[in-house]
Protein backbone atom coordinates (compact mmCIF):
# COMPACT_ATOMS: atom_id res chain seq x y z
CA UNK A 1 0.00 0.00 0.00
CA UNK A 2 3.00 2.26 0.78
CA UNK A 3 4.48 1.64 -2.48
CA UNK A 4 1.23 2.10 -4.52
CA UNK A 5 0.48 5.55 -2.45
CA UNK A 6 4.48 6.81 -3.22
CA UNK A 7 3.74 5.87 -6.94
CA UNK A 8 0.00 7.73 -6.75
CA UNK A 9 1.45 10.81 -4.98
CA UNK A 10 4.54 10.72 -7.96
CA UNK A 11 1.57 10.69 -10.59
CA UNK A 12 -0.11 13.08 -9.35
CA UNK A 13 3.05 15.75 -8.95
CA UNK A 14 3.97 14.88 -12.24
CA UNK A 15 0.59 15.17 -13.93
CA UNK A 16 -0.68 18.04 -12.00
CA UNK A 17 1.90 20.31 -12.09
CA UNK A 18 0.39 22.03 -14.78
CA UNK A 19 -2.41 22.89 -12.53
CA UNK A 20 -0.84 25.74 -11.40
CA UNK A 21 -1.96 27.50 -14.38
CA UNK A 22 -5.25 27.60 -12.89
CA UNK A 23 -4.39 30.74 -10.88
CA UNK A 24 -2.35 32.71 -13.73
CA UNK A 25 -5.69 32.50 -15.64
CA UNK A 26 -8.29 33.54 -12.91
CA UNK A 27 -5.95 35.71 -11.05
CA UNK A 28 -3.40 36.87 -12.74
CA UNK A 29 0.26 36.65 -14.10
CA UNK A 30 1.38 34.75 -10.89
CA UNK A 31 0.06 31.83 -8.46
CA UNK A 32 1.39 34.16 -5.39
CA UNK A 33 2.30 37.70 -5.03
CA UNK A 34 5.11 39.51 -3.26
CA UNK A 35 4.34 38.27 0.12
CA UNK A 36 3.73 34.80 -0.51
CA UNK A 37 4.41 32.29 -3.84
CA UNK A 38 3.39 27.78 -2.97
CA UNK A 39 5.11 25.34 -4.99
CA UNK A 40 4.21 22.39 -6.01
CA UNK A 41 5.17 19.67 -3.67
CA UNK A 42 5.66 21.79 -0.83
CA UNK A 43 5.63 20.37 3.02
CA UNK A 44 2.63 20.77 4.97
CA UNK A 45 1.51 19.72 8.37
CA UNK A 46 0.18 16.07 7.10
CA UNK A 47 -0.02 16.50 3.05
CA UNK A 48 2.52 18.00 0.46
CA UNK A 49 0.46 20.83 -1.48
CA UNK A 50 -0.79 19.60 -5.07
CA UNK A 51 -3.15 21.79 -6.64
CA UNK A 52 -6.77 20.67 -7.70
CA UNK A 53 -7.03 19.52 -11.30
CA UNK A 54 -9.26 22.28 -12.49
CA UNK A 55 -12.13 19.72 -14.40
CA UNK A 56 -11.90 17.39 -11.35
CA UNK A 57 -12.42 20.52 -9.21
CA UNK A 58 -15.60 21.50 -11.71
CA UNK A 59 -16.78 17.52 -11.24
CA UNK A 60 -16.78 17.35 -7.45
CA UNK A 61 -19.10 20.47 -7.18
CA UNK A 62 -21.17 19.05 -10.51
CA UNK A 63 -21.62 15.89 -8.28
CA UNK A 64 -22.65 17.65 -4.93
CA UNK A 65 -24.91 19.42 -7.11
CA UNK A 66 -23.61 22.87 -5.04
CA UNK A 67 -26.02 25.77 -5.32
CA UNK A 68 -26.72 29.22 -4.01
CA UNK A 69 -28.50 27.56 -1.11
CA UNK A 70 -25.10 25.65 -0.39
CA UNK A 71 -22.53 25.99 2.23
CA UNK A 72 -19.04 24.43 1.30
CA UNK A 73 -16.72 23.67 3.34
CA UNK A 74 -13.26 22.63 1.73
CA UNK A 75 -10.75 21.20 4.06
CA UNK A 76 -7.28 21.85 3.27
CA UNK A 77 -7.90 24.78 0.84
CA UNK A 78 -4.78 25.19 -0.22
CA UNK A 79 -4.77 28.33 -2.64
CA UNK A 80 -8.62 28.85 -2.40
CA UNK A 81 -9.64 26.89 -5.82
CA UNK A 82 -12.65 24.97 -4.82
CA UNK A 83 -13.81 27.61 -1.83
CA UNK A 84 -13.85 30.20 -4.66
CA UNK A 85 -15.30 28.10 -7.43
CA UNK A 86 -17.71 27.20 -5.37
CA UNK A 87 -18.92 30.97 -4.70
CA UNK A 88 -17.87 32.35 -8.39
CA UNK A 89 -19.07 29.78 -10.64
CA UNK A 90 -22.19 27.98 -8.77
CA UNK A 91 -23.15 30.90 -6.02
CA UNK A 92 -22.71 29.30 -3.10
CA UNK A 93 -21.35 30.17 0.38
CA UNK A 94 -17.94 28.61 1.38
CA UNK A 95 -15.23 28.32 3.86
CA UNK A 96 -11.85 27.05 3.39
CA UNK A 97 -9.50 25.64 6.10
CA UNK A 98 -6.02 25.77 5.94
CA UNK A 99 -3.64 24.93 8.13
CA UNK A 100 -0.71 26.99 6.61
CA UNK A 101 -1.10 30.99 7.48
CA UNK A 102 0.63 31.95 4.00
CA UNK A 103 -1.31 29.50 2.17
CA UNK A 104 -4.47 30.96 4.03
CA UNK A 105 -3.41 34.36 3.52
CA UNK A 106 -2.72 33.75 -0.51
CA UNK A 107 -6.43 32.33 -0.71
CA UNK A 108 -7.94 35.00 1.34
CA UNK A 109 -6.41 37.31 -1.53
CA UNK A 110 -7.40 34.75 -4.32
CA UNK A 111 -10.83 35.42 -3.60
CA UNK A 112 -10.82 39.00 -3.35
CA UNK A 113 -9.12 39.14 -6.55
CA UNK A 114 -11.86 36.84 -8.28
CA UNK A 115 -14.35 38.98 -6.35
CA UNK A 116 -16.09 36.68 -4.08
CA UNK A 117 -14.89 37.94 -0.78
CA UNK A 118 -18.46 38.46 0.06
CA UNK A 119 -19.16 34.97 -0.50
CA UNK A 120 -15.45 33.20 0.61
CA UNK A 121 -14.03 33.08 3.99
CA UNK A 122 -10.98 30.96 4.49
CA UNK A 123 -10.19 29.95 8.03
CA UNK A 124 -6.25 29.39 9.11
CA UNK A 125 -7.09 26.57 11.35
CA UNK A 126 -6.45 22.93 12.11
CA UNK A 127 -9.40 20.48 10.03
CA UNK A 128 -9.29 18.31 13.15
CA UNK A 129 -9.99 21.54 15.24
CA UNK A 130 -12.00 23.34 13.27
CA UNK A 131 -16.20 23.10 13.35
CA UNK A 132 -17.62 22.56 10.22
CA UNK A 133 -20.46 21.02 11.10
CA UNK A 134 -22.92 23.59 9.33
CA UNK A 135 -21.58 22.05 5.97
CA UNK A 136 -24.54 20.94 3.80
CA UNK A 137 -21.11 19.94 1.09
CA UNK A 138 -17.84 18.96 1.95
CA UNK A 139 -14.65 18.79 -0.46
CA UNK A 140 -11.54 17.34 0.88
CA UNK A 141 -8.35 16.68 -1.29
CA UNK A 142 -6.45 14.70 1.62
CA UNK A 143 -4.59 11.32 1.81
CA UNK A 144 -6.33 8.10 2.47
CA UNK A 145 -5.05 7.79 6.59
CA UNK A 146 -6.64 11.85 7.28
CA UNK A 147 -10.12 11.06 4.96
CA UNK A 148 -10.42 7.61 7.64
CA UNK A 149 -9.42 10.10 10.34
CA UNK A 150 -12.39 12.11 9.66
CA UNK A 151 -14.60 9.61 8.68
CA UNK A 152 -16.53 9.16 12.13
CA UNK A 153 -16.80 12.53 12.19
CA UNK A 154 -17.67 13.28 8.43
CA UNK A 155 -20.66 10.28 9.65
CA UNK A 156 -21.92 12.01 12.54
CA UNK A 157 -23.11 15.26 10.00
CA UNK A 158 -26.61 16.02 9.32
CA UNK A 159 -27.94 13.12 6.99
CA UNK A 160 -28.03 14.71 3.09
CA UNK A 161 -24.53 16.56 3.41
CA UNK A 162 -22.67 16.09 0.23
CA UNK A 163 -19.15 14.71 0.33
CA UNK A 164 -16.89 15.07 -2.54
CA UNK A 165 -13.05 14.27 -2.28
CA UNK A 166 -10.49 14.53 -4.81
CA UNK A 167 -7.90 10.97 -5.66
CA UNK A 168 -8.48 9.47 -2.48
CA UNK A 169 -11.61 7.40 -0.65
CA UNK A 170 -12.73 6.96 2.55
CA UNK A 171 -11.75 2.98 2.85
CA UNK A 172 -14.55 0.58 3.38
CA UNK A 173 -17.35 3.65 3.20
CA UNK A 174 -18.35 2.76 -0.68
CA UNK A 175 -18.83 5.66 -2.96
CA UNK A 176 -22.38 6.69 -4.04
CA UNK A 177 -20.70 8.05 -7.46
CA UNK A 178 -16.90 7.65 -8.53
CA UNK A 179 -15.88 10.76 -10.71
CA UNK A 180 -13.77 10.61 -13.49
CA UNK A 181 -10.99 8.68 -14.33
CA UNK A 182 -7.57 7.42 -13.72
CA UNK A 183 -5.36 10.08 -11.89
CA UNK A 184 -8.40 12.47 -12.81
CA UNK A 185 -10.95 11.03 -10.02
CA UNK A 186 -12.85 11.23 -7.27
CA UNK A 187 -15.16 10.17 -4.96
CA UNK A 188 -18.81 11.55 -3.66
CA UNK A 189 -21.11 10.10 -0.75
CA UNK A 190 -24.74 11.46 0.72
CA UNK A 191 -24.24 11.74 4.27
CA UNK A 192 -26.72 8.60 5.39
CA UNK A 193 -29.32 8.61 8.15
CA UNK A 194 -29.62 6.09 10.53
CA UNK A 195 -31.92 3.16 9.48
CA UNK A 196 -31.08 0.54 11.57
CA UNK A 197 -33.73 -1.45 14.14
CA UNK A 198 -37.17 -2.78 14.46
CA UNK A 199 -40.13 -0.92 12.83
CA UNK A 200 -43.66 -1.17 12.84
CA UNK A 201 -44.96 -0.39 9.71
CA UNK A 202 -48.38 0.40 8.17
CA UNK A 203 -50.42 1.01 5.30
CA UNK A 204 -48.98 -2.11 3.53
CA UNK A 205 -51.26 -4.34 4.96
CA UNK A 206 -54.80 -2.41 5.48
CA UNK A 207 -55.07 -1.52 8.89
CA UNK A 208 -53.04 -4.56 9.77
CA UNK A 209 -49.20 -3.14 11.27
CA UNK A 210 -46.25 -5.38 9.44
CA UNK A 211 -42.85 -5.60 10.51
CA UNK A 212 -39.54 -4.68 9.12
CA UNK A 213 -36.35 -4.91 10.88
CA UNK A 214 -32.97 -3.28 9.31
CA UNK A 215 -29.71 -3.48 9.67
CA UNK A 216 -27.22 -1.10 8.32
CA UNK A 217 -23.57 -0.35 6.84
CA UNK A 218 -23.23 3.33 5.85
CA UNK A 219 -25.93 3.73 3.15
CA UNK A 220 -25.96 0.11 2.23
CA UNK A 221 -29.64 -1.43 4.19
CA UNK A 222 -30.48 -4.92 4.60
CA UNK A 223 -33.23 -6.81 7.02
CA UNK A 224 -36.63 -8.59 6.62
CA UNK A 225 -39.91 -7.50 5.97
CA UNK A 226 -42.84 -9.49 7.63
CA UNK A 227 -46.16 -9.22 6.64
CA UNK A 228 -49.37 -11.66 7.86
CA UNK A 229 -46.48 -13.07 9.73
CA UNK A 230 -44.51 -14.17 6.90
CA UNK A 231 -40.67 -12.81 6.56
CA UNK A 232 -39.22 -11.74 3.42
CA UNK A 233 -35.66 -10.25 2.72
CA UNK A 234 -35.63 -6.75 1.38
CA UNK A 235 -33.98 -5.91 -1.98
CA UNK A 236 -32.24 -3.33 -3.06
CA UNK A 237 -31.62 -1.52 0.28
CA UNK A 238 -30.54 2.53 0.15
CA UNK A 239 -30.07 5.36 2.21
CA UNK A 240 -29.48 8.81 0.70
CA UNK A 241 -29.17 10.85 3.44
CA UNK A 242 -32.62 10.31 5.78
CA UNK A 243 -34.18 8.91 2.00
CA UNK A 244 -34.50 4.91 2.42
CA UNK A 245 -35.29 2.59 -0.57
CA UNK A 246 -35.88 -0.52 -1.01
CA UNK A 247 -37.87 -3.57 -3.13
CA UNK A 248 -40.09 -6.51 -2.00
CA UNK A 249 -42.44 -8.89 -3.15
CA UNK A 250 -46.28 -8.39 -2.07
CA UNK A 251 -48.43 -11.31 -1.31
CA UNK A 252 -49.64 -11.18 -4.91
CA UNK A 253 -46.22 -12.19 -6.06
CA UNK A 254 -45.54 -8.27 -7.61
CA UNK A 255 -42.53 -6.22 -6.78
CA UNK A 256 -43.22 -3.27 -5.18
CA UNK A 257 -41.05 -0.22 -4.00
CA UNK A 258 -40.61 1.09 -0.76
CA UNK A 259 -39.83 5.14 -0.49
CA UNK A 260 -39.81 6.63 2.59
CA UNK A 261 -38.09 9.74 4.40
CA UNK A 262 -36.49 9.01 7.82
CA UNK A 263 -37.16 11.54 10.59
CA UNK A 264 -35.60 10.36 13.78
CA UNK A 265 -37.63 7.38 15.53
CA UNK A 266 -40.38 7.16 12.46
CA UNK A 267 -40.62 7.27 8.51
CA UNK A 268 -43.70 8.27 5.93
CA UNK A 269 -43.65 7.36 2.55
CA UNK A 270 -45.36 5.00 -0.27
CA UNK A 271 -45.40 1.89 -1.76
CA UNK A 272 -44.80 2.54 -5.67
CA UNK A 273 -45.24 0.15 -8.54
CA UNK A 274 -44.61 2.74 -11.49
CA UNK A 275 -46.57 5.69 -9.17
CA UNK A 276 -47.85 5.41 -5.50
CA UNK A 277 -49.87 2.60 -4.49
CA UNK A 278 -50.64 3.80 -1.09
CA UNK A 279 -48.93 5.48 1.82
CA UNK A 280 -47.12 3.78 4.77
CA UNK A 281 -45.75 5.06 7.88
CA UNK A 282 -43.28 3.51 10.60
CA UNK A 283 -42.25 3.68 14.05
CA UNK A 284 -39.26 2.46 15.51
CA UNK A 285 -39.17 0.68 18.65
Amino acid sequence: MKIRLVLSTTALLLGLSAAQSYAQVAYGTTLGDDKYQPSVGQSGKDVIWVPTNDAVADAMLKAANVGPNDLVFDLGAGDGKIAIAAAKNYGARSVGIEYNKDMAALATRNAERAGVSDKVKIIHGDIFVEDFSKATVLTMYLLPDLNLKLRPTILKMTPGTRVATNSFNMGDWEPDQVIGTGYAQGYFWVVPGNAAGKWTIKGINGGQSDVLELTQQYQKVGGTLTIKGKSQPILGGKLTGNRLKFSFVDEGGQSRHFDVELKGNTMQGNVLEMSPLYEVSGTRS
